[in-house]
């Protein structure tokens, strides 16, 4: 009798460890638990929250796949081959395939972010309207993110079916106000105060500093502050000169949709103006390093300028005039 207790009893307790073992988390419950981590990353790199939370709940299974559980990887994001970090092996398209794992959640969050802004193929992306989910959603699905033809609908789905919309609207309330307000948030870094401007973050040049003398004040790598601000290596930094200690953005803070030119100004002085990368600047108005820059003229800061195609008009009854000097007629369309 005791025997069969026991038994009873071991089975029990082992019915219990598997229910524990099989529990699953819920879609809610993985929002809950990590769109703080989605908004943080959008105002650090600008991709909506409602992206990267609907990403990471189709790609994980909401926080369940064996990636997720064993490797912290929640994006499916695969080693490649400038990956340093651990690793672990999964099947997936093929057996056995190698992908990323992580110290933590975020790490995973923060690299997916990463992923997408260092990826020449997705800097369209970062051109669009932070909260429009919809066109980042088709832009991802464009850009070769994914070989699933659905794979647009489906974030869209988890984006409207969980509201996932209002935490995009949450970050740019708070760009607004912050933008209104005129106020600069700042942290001391090595005795100096650490200014943000479009979610990039910089601080004031003193006398004598040098980029040399930043880098290593700042722990920064040799080639990254002055690459920042689209300078050479020995540039001279003047005093209360903007010096970004972060990349600057493909695009304007929302609301800046374009600047007028005013006397004296240049296309770098906008650009850090703005905290937009300066080759972004020339290909958003198709202007040229030689592109002359007179005051009065408008510049778009977020979305590309669009293109003015010429036809000729044929008047009735006269043909195209081929012999120069005579009268050409045309049309203009956008």
């Amino acid at each position: 009798m005791r025997s069969l207790i026991l038994l009873a009893v071991i089975a029990g307790l082992c019915t219990a460890g598997f229910g524990q073992s099989a529990a699953k988390t819920t879609r809610e419950e993985y929002i809950r638990t990590n769109k703080d981590l989605a908004i943080r990353e959008m105002k650090r790199s600008g991709i909506p929250a409602s992206i990267t939370m609907a990403q990471a709940c189709l790609e994980s299974g909401d926080g369940n796949s064996r990636l997720a559980r064993k490797a912290n990887n929640h994006f499916g994001i695969k080693c490649h081959n400038d990956w340093k970090g651990k690793r672990m092996h999964h099947d997936d398209d093929r057996r056995n395939e190698c992908f990323r794992k992580y110290a933590s959640v975020y790490d995973s969050y923060r690299d997916h972010s990463d992923y997408l802004m260092s990826q020449s193929r997705y800097d369209f992306l970062f051109d669009l309207d932070p909260d429009d989910y919809k066109a980042w959603a088709r832009g991802l699905k464009k850009a070769g993110y994914a070989t699933d033809p659905s794979y647009a609908g489906a974030l869209i789905r988890i984006i409207e079916e969980n509201k996932l919309y209002e935490l995009d609207r949450e970050v740019v309330a708070e760009e607004v106000h912050y933008r209104k307000s005129k106020r600069l948030t700042s942290t001391p870094v090595e005795g100096r105060q650490v200014f943000e401007r479009n979610r990039v973050k910089y601080v004031l040049g003193r006398k004598g500093d040098t980029f040399e003398s930043l880098t290593a004040e700042l722990g920064k790598l040799p080639w990254e502050l002055h690459q920042y601000n689209d300078l050479p290596a020995n540039a001279k930094i003047d005093s209360a000169q903007v010096v970004y200690i972060q990349p600057k953005r493909n695009s304007a803070a929302p609301g800046n949709h374009t600047h007028t030119v005013k006397e004296g100004e240049t296309m770098y002085t906008i650009s850090q103006l703005y905290a937009i990368k300066l080759e972004k600047l020339y290909e958003k108005n198709q202007l040229t390093w030689k592109s002359t820059l007179p005051a009065g003229t408008v510049l778009q800061l977020r979305k590309p300028v669009k293109t003015v195609t010429i036809k000729l008009k044929q008047p009735e009854g006269k043909d195209i005039p081929s012999v120069e000097g005579e009268e050409m007629y045309f049309e203009m369309e956008e």
